[in-house]
């Protein structure tokens, strides 16, 4: 989740269409002043494209690499933001707030060591920061929280996920709200994420199946965002957060282009006979500031929100009102440093005695993570992070208690971490208490030398590529994670200096204590001349296109080159023998080039890498022309091969 996204700054870029129209009617505008446009627009995905094309300049602006990075960390492609991140912090002429973005993106993709290295360069050139200061708590803390995990169960919510955003999830008796994107035309787009804006879902609690756009009464006919949503225990009172949909309340103007800021409040919807009543909340007040995000007291007396309304403790705060026996609201108090900090904290939740938020001002993972705190004599205390997984190297909001008792809570969250299939995902939680333990036991290994590789960065993923536990491979090179029951994993083993390794693993239902043993081996980049087949590359027959499946091996390939950025290499194709030799030279060129193109589109330069392609030329074994082989033994000769050329 984007904070600009969901609470405040909802810009709607005016004019914009005019402005470019006019302009192209006169003159084409040149591909750089495109993407600046696109840029200004907030439109990072279309933006990203066209920096993508600068990028190939040989005198390409570190302007436009910082554009880049900045796009895809926007659209919350942090992999990608990286990778041209990494590039942007090489050259002189960087922007020196690009060096913070880079360490956020760097927490954000789990890189904890790397992330500190870089917060330490931009407190090296900028002075001292509170907020580096307290992404550097994080950073520390999070290493030793995914090296020991909490033994909860976070799985996808895939009866309501769809490749859109969804988030926010509510339950009442019978009721499941949450807020998310749709494909409906009716809609209209946001300019930043060139998706629909929120509206209001629900579902039957009990039935399978995705959920729907909520038609009752006016709550989805605001013409921007629309949720998230909190009920009293009934159901029959609903608290809506919505972009206010009248005049924009603030104008600003720069170089011919308009924006506005629109601002948050907060709508009560009461159930009367089969209609719903709307107010508006008392202390609304759009003109100066954004209100949003309720959640009831266990009592229903004490409604929480967020605001960034005057007297709190900076940014957005958490603050209360209680509901008074004649039906008025009393004045809004601060909740206090007890929970808010000077940055941004929202997404209350109660239940029990128990208090819930998010907050990006207080040591955490990455972007925003989930805290808990305690509620006593009417005073929020002793907040403390919920640690990995509750918590991931993303953002991590919503956090919503369906159950709670002796033997387990159960409930829902929100997250934009790695395994999403939209921007933003609902996840169910649940305490976990197997009966059998299993573990992965391994050693890291220099695949050349065969020798022991201690201190190798081991990385724990799942089947939809989300992190589940990361750790350094000991003095004795060994490793051990913690697994389920029927899963599927992978092992990724990375260090400076060796090109990556990983190993899938399938457990089993067991029937006793299991402990599966893997290996990790490591191939050393640093000798001019070494060469390695990347492994498990193909194409389809008579093909160059890059598959998904090859994409995946040349995303290591493309970490290890962003990681040793003084490493150039040849990247060459083979074939077997079948087909002319004219043939195989043409068709393995392609594929060659075929596979650079793609490392240059992930952030590489081009000039690091050579394609060649060597055709039958370079087989492996016997089976050249007229010689009978099997189909191993011609796939053998069929691969993609790197070798060192300096480093």
């Amino acid at each position: 989740m984007k904070y600009n996204r969901i609470f405040l700054n909802h810009y709607f870029v005016l004019g914009l269409m005019f402005l470019t129209t006019t302009v192209c009617a006169q003159e084409q505008l040149s591909l750089q002043a495109k993407a600046d446009l696109l840029f200004e627009k907030y439109e990072y995905y279309n933006a990203a494209q066209l920096y993508g094309k600068l990028s190939e300049s040989k005198k390409v602006k570190t302007r436009n690499l910082e554009r880049l990075a900045e796009s895809y960390a926007q659209i919350n492609n942090y992999d990608l933001a990286e990778n041209w991140y990494a590039r942007v912090a090489q050259r002189a002429d960087y922007n020196k707030k690009s060096l913070l973005q880079y360490a956020n993106v760097l927490k954000q993709n789990g890189k904890y060591a790397e992330a500190k290295a870089m917060y330490g360069r931009y407190m090296d050139e900028q002075g001292d920061d509170d907020f580096v200061k307290v992404a550097l708590q994080g950073a520390d803390s999070a290493v030793r929280w995914i090296a020991h995990p909490g033994k909860v169960d976070i799985l996808p919510f895939n009866d309501v996920n769809t490749p859109l955003s969804e988030f926010g999830m509510t339950a009442t008796p019978n009721k499941l709200y949450y807020a998310g994107e749709t494909n409906d035309i009716t809609v209209g787009k946001s300019g930043m994420t060139g998706h629909s804006f929120l509206r209001l879902f629900s579902k039957d609690i009990n039935a399978s199946g995705k959920g729907s756009i909520v038609s009752d009464g006016s709550m989805n006919d605001a013409k921007y965002h629309v949720g998230p949503v909190a009920s009293n225990g009934t159901g029959d009172k609903l608290y809506v957060t919505r972009t206010n949909p009248e005049k924009e309340v603030q104008k600003y103007r720069k170089e011919g282009q308009k924006w506005s800021r629109s601002t948050l409040e907060l709508m009560i919807y009461e159930k009367q006979g089969n209609d719903w009543k709307e107010t508006a909340f008392p202390f609304n007040n759009v003109k100066e500031y954004s209100l949003g995000h309720a959640a009831w007291s266990d009592s229903e007396n004490r409604l929480y929100f967020a605001s960034d309304m005057p007297g709190g403790l900076g940014g957005v705060d958490i603050w209360y009102s209680d509901l008074q026996s004649d039906g008025t609201w009393s004045s809004p108090v601060n909740a206090g440093a007890e929970v808010n900090t000077k940055y941004d904290e929202m997404f209350p939740m109660v239940s029990g005695n128990k208090f819930y938020f998010s907050s990006n001002g207080r040591p955490g993972m990455g972007g925003l993570d989930i805290f808990e705190a305690s509620v006593k004599n009417g005073k929020i205390v002793q907040a403390k992070n919920m640690g990995f997984p509750i918590n991931s190297a993303s953002d991590d909001f919503a956090y919503f208690v369906q159950e709670d008792n002796e033997i387990a809570q159960k409930g829902f969250l929100s997250s934009n971490r790695k395994g999403t299939v939209g921007g933003d995902d609902i996840y169910r939680y649940a305490n976990k208490k197997p009966v059998f333990k299993i573990i992965i036991e391994g050693k890291t290994f220099n695949k050349k030398s065969r020798e022991l590789l201690a201190e190798t960065n081991v990385t724990l993923y799942g089947d939809k590529r989300e992190m589940l536990a990361k750790t350094l491979s000991n003095g004795k090179a060994e490793f051990t994670f913690d697994a389920d029951k029927n899963s599927e994993y992978k092992i990724l083993g990375e260090r400076s200096g060796f090109h990556a390794d990983s190993v899938s693993l399938s457990t089993a239902v067991p029937t006793k204590d299991t402990v599966y043993q893997v290996a990790l081996y490591l191939e050393p980049i640093m000798e001019v001349g070494h060469k390695f087949v990347l492994e498990n590359i193909y194409y389809d027959f008579d093909k160059y296109n890059i598959r998904k499946d090859a994409a995946v091996i040349l995303d290591q390939l493309v970490r290890t080159m962003r990681d040793n950025p003084t490493l150039r290499i040849e990247l060459s194709s083979h074939t077997d023998s079948r087909g002319t030799h004219r043939y195989n030279d043409v068709l393995s060129q392609r594929r060659a080039e075929s596979a650079v193109d793609y490392i240059v589109s992930r952030g590489i330069e081009r000039d690091r890498l050579v394609a060649k392609g060597y055709g039958e030329r370079r087989l492996v074994n016997g089976c050249a022309d007229g010689v009978k082989c099997s189909a191993a033994e011609h796939q053998a000769n069929r691969r993609t091969e790197v070798e060192v050329l300096s480093y």
